[in-house]
């Protein structure tokens, strides 16, 4: 059995030749701060630890969770010079895993056993997509059609105002995040070690996709394994679905259009 050998140190040449090289560095957020209100400072950080951790892991896949993580991983991949591929961000994989877990609360089963999926910004434009969420292959949709709507009678849209509210009220309570977020981040390093291709939603880049045209990083369901990103996965979405991506695609265009590289 090999024994995980545990090295720490200020010098990037101890991450040599790495696999995956995790990107956690940031500011905190503050309270009342939202995650595009952390961009230039994270920027700046970016900056300094990027390219040399390129420079001494070249073939690695770079897993950036920094915080607003959609606009982060873009500028990873832009100072990276990496194919896109091999840069992928955290995205709304834990936003899907709260949004499952309450849905498996609401209906009594397990979460595994849930199919349902919230894709766009990690952050207030995430949209989850009612319209797939199914168990064994019934979908919700068939038995309350506006499942998710204002017009729910049943409020189904409670659940996902939760998953919004899900990161706040962490910060409130322990003054950040990090439990959550680093089992989600432990299991896309091991699917990429195990080169499993387990379908994941995660930021990449979605230019061409939805008939989006900028140059942005958001989260859609994508396969995970030693290559990084090996495809993204096409969703059927409902008009409405789709109303709602293009305001977390103008949301994250509006941010980045201003950050410098």
């Amino acid at each position: 059995m090999n024994v995980p050998k545990f090295v720490h140190s200020s010098d990037f040449c101890a991450s040599s030749n790495s696999k995956v090289v995790v990107v956690t560095a940031g500011a905190r957020q503050l309270k009342d701060e939202s995650r595009l209100d952390l961009l230039q400072r994270n920027v700046d950080i970016f900056k300094n630890i990027i390219p040399p951790l390129v420079q001494y892991s070249p073939e690695a896949v770079f897993v950036i969770v920094t915080n607003p993580v959609d606009i982060m991983t873009w500028v990873a991949w832009k100072l990276s010079n990496l194919p896109v591929h091999k840069v992928v961000g955290t995205g709304t994989q834990l936003d899907s895993s709260r949004f499952r877990f309450l849905l498996s609360d609401r209906l009594g089963i397990s979460p595994s056993s849930i199919s349902a999926w919230i894709i766009g910004e990690h952050g207030d434009t995430q949209v989850p997509l009612w319209s797939g969420v199914n168990v064994a292959g019934v979908q919700l949709r068939d038995i309350v059609p506006n499942i998710g709507l204002p017009t729910d009678y049943e409020k189904w849209h409670e659940v996902h105002k939760d998953v919004v509210r899900a990161g706040t009220t962490v910060r409130c309570l322990k003054g950040y995040t990090s439990s959550a977020v680093g089992l989600c981040v432990a299991d896309m390093v091991d699917c990429i070690l195990r080169n499993v291709n387990e379908v994941k939603s995660i930021s990449t880049l979605v230019q061409g996709h939805h008939d989006i045209k900028d140059e942005i990083f958001l989260s859609l369901p994508s396969a995970l394994g030693e290559e990084g990103i090996t495809k993204i996965i096409r969703m059927r979405m409902t008009e409405y679905e789709k109303k709602l991506l293009k305001i977390s695609v103008d949301t994250i265009t509006n941010a980045q259009k201003n950050v410098k590289v």
